[in-house]
């Protein structure tokens, strides 16, 4: 679903054309190696979808929002969201779990949290879209504060956040994160 979501954004973004010129968009995906994904998921979903303007003085790269890669993050972004938003923290067995099911380290996990509470929270993106929820999401709690806001079973939440952070996960807007 979520490749199929990620086509979608391709699509509609090749069809409006260069934001800067307004020329055609070629195709310029490039390999990912995610950590944390099903290993049988295929080929396909280590493809991180972009184009590329076609004029030559141009060229501008084009990154479509994804609901697979979180920004440059290596790990996919389910896991970065799910991991980083266990409610009774990262106790030793649970640790232990993670590095032997996903192959994330404690370090990572507390970057991964610091980057939601600190910044994440810190960001335009965040702090024009906080204005949305109400009462507020508390930025302590981060991401499962916003993961609680999305209506639905634990699937669709994820889906809906996933499709909130779109913005944030490739080309212009990730300078909007941090």
């Amino acid at each position: 679903m979520k490749l199929e979501v990620d086509r979608t954004a391709l699509a509609e973004m090749r069809k409006k054309g260069c934001e800067i010129c307004g020329d055609v968009l070629h195709s310029a995906d490039f390999t990912r190696k995610p950590r944390g994904g099903p290993p049988d998921h295929g080929e396909d979903h280590d493809v991180r979808f972009s184009l590329c303007c076609a004029a030559r003085e141009c060229r501008k790269r084009h990154t479509p929002p994804s609901l697979r890669f979180l920004g440059r993050k290596v790990y996919v972004g389910t896991v970065v969201v799910l991991v980083s938003a266990l409610r009774h923290g990262t106790t030793p067995a649970r640790m232990r779990k993670l590095r032997e099911h996903l192959g994330v380290s404690r370090r990572t996990v507390e970057r991964w949290r610091r980057w939601w509470r600190e910044t994440f929270a810190e960001s335009p993106f965040w702090r024009a879209a906080a204005a949305a929820f109400m009462p507020p999401v508390e930025p302590g709690r981060l991401p499962l504060s916003l993961l609680e806001r999305f209506a639905g079973d634990d699937e669709a939440r994820l889906l809906a956040l996933l499709r909130f952070l779109g913005p944030i996960t490739g080309g212009a807007g990730l300078a909007q994160a941090g």
